[in-house]
């Protein structure tokens, strides 16, 4: 991405980016097939980042609360209800993935 769009990023709408995110969250919780492994594997970011990245942004719960919040349900439930165990893989996918996330 070239500095022009990240600078164009920056000066979006507050309230636009929250709608977005808020949309974001909610195709996350209607897809609960997608499993947080593979988004990881794709794009180095799952349902838990979002979780961090609220918390970082200010929001006062703790990380229980976070994670509740963005997967719709407690992750005990979320886990023994929606996830599945991650294959070599996937897990080999997601640490490359998430190798691509460094910046230096």
């Amino acid at each position: 991405m070239d500095t022009n769009s990240l600078d164009a990023l920056d000066h979006l709408d507050d309230a636009i980016a929250a709608a977005a995110f808020r949309r974001l969250v909610r195709h996350l919780q209607h897809r609960h097939d997608a499993q947080n492994i593979e988004l990881m594997g794709l794009a180095g970011f799952c349902r838990n980042c979002l979780a961090d990245w609220i918390r970082d942004a200010g929001f006062d719960g703790d990380k229980a609360a976070a994670r509740e919040l963005i997967h719709g349900m407690p992750q005990d439930e979320w886990k023994a209800t929606r996830q599945k165990p991650a294959t070599e893989e996937q897990l080999a996918a997601m640490e490359a993935s998430v190798a691509k996330n460094r910046v230096d």
